[in-house]
């Protein structure tokens, strides 16, 4: 059954320990999940075909997968340079190789996204390792699109104009955006609200997650906080994003510990409060 609009979902994992146990969603009766795939064990048409299974009982869809590597560290800023996502050359033929497996587990889940953090972007585009990222980018897309699925690039590491340029860079049409607005604060790459608007055209999932600024924007990071409690505005963020004419699920993700008890209640709200704020603006895209 097709979600309506601005249904709202949650990030969850099998078994990395990310997100939101998946029997709170049920709990909860939230109808839609963003998934961060298991490890390579977990990653078999058994497995699959027991998680779709469960998924069915509980009534929740999937709506994308998330690619992670092992030896990603979040520590700061500078470590997220060095470790995360298809940037770093020495995990980078290996990383991808895995990506091209977690998408084709996607398919055997039978969804059509597979997000990641692609890592951070090399500020000289004329550069041999901005090409080679550009590359590797491109042959994920390419291998993404034989499972007729899209790419989702989530926000955060680049500023809004230096992701437009990258996608434009790429040139693949299953190329789009995962919009995170407090990434955007975290990092200290920009306003959220304002890069909303820049990358609107490319915007085809979204989280929901709110973010105070560091003192220091850029170099130390900001910090995570409940929904509604930062400075992204989810108020303004929703009513923008009925502006650029998104409809999709509005994906609450929240890094809080395996408290199941803690988890519900901080879930809890940040549902009541989409639904209210979806109330006040109403859910129909322009």
């Amino acid at each position: 059954m097709p979600l309506a609009p601005w249904s709202i979902g949650v990030f969850t994992s099998i078994d990395a320990g990310l997100g939101v146990h998946l029997e709170v969603a049920r709990e909860l009766g939230i109808p839609s999940i963003q998934l961060h795939t298991p490890h390579a064990s977990g990653r078999t048409p058994s497995a699959a075909e027991a998680f779709l299974k469960k998924l069915d009982r509980y009534g929740i869809e999937l709506t994308c997968v998330f690619g992670g590597f092992d030896g990603e560290s979040y520590a700061d800023i500078p470590t997220v340079e060095r470790t995360i996502g298809l940037v770093p050359t020495e995990t980078r033929a290996a990383r991808l190789k895995e990506m091209k497996e977690i998408a084709d587990f996607a398919r055997l889940l039978g969804c059509d996204v597979v997000g990641l953090h692609i890592g951070v972007v090399p500020h000289d585009t004329k550069s041999k390792d901005y090409a080679d990222v550009v590359e590797v980018t491109r042959t994920l897309c390419d291998h993404a699109a034989k499972n007729e699925q899209a790419i989702h690039l989530e926000t955060g590491q680049e500023t809004a104009d230096a992701l437009l340029g990258f996608i434009s860079d790429t040139q693949r049409s299953n190329l789009f955006i995962n919009f995170d607005p407090a990434n955007m604060i975290l990092y200290g790459t920009g306003q959220p609200i304002e890069a909303l608007r820049k990358v609107g055209k490319y915007v085809r999932s979204v989280h929901c997650k709110d973010a105070t600024w560091s003192d220091q924007p850029g170099q130390t990071w900001g910090a995570e906080v409940p929904l509604g409690k930062g400075q992204v505005d989810i108020g303004l963020y929703l009513q923008t994003l009925k502006e650029i004419g998104y409809s999709g699920p509005l994906t609450i993700e929240r890094e809080i510990p395996q408290e199941p008890d803690r988890q519900k209640a901080e879930i809890q709200h940040a549902v009541e409060l989409l639904n209210s704020i979806k109330h006040s603006i109403g859910t129909r895209t322009s």
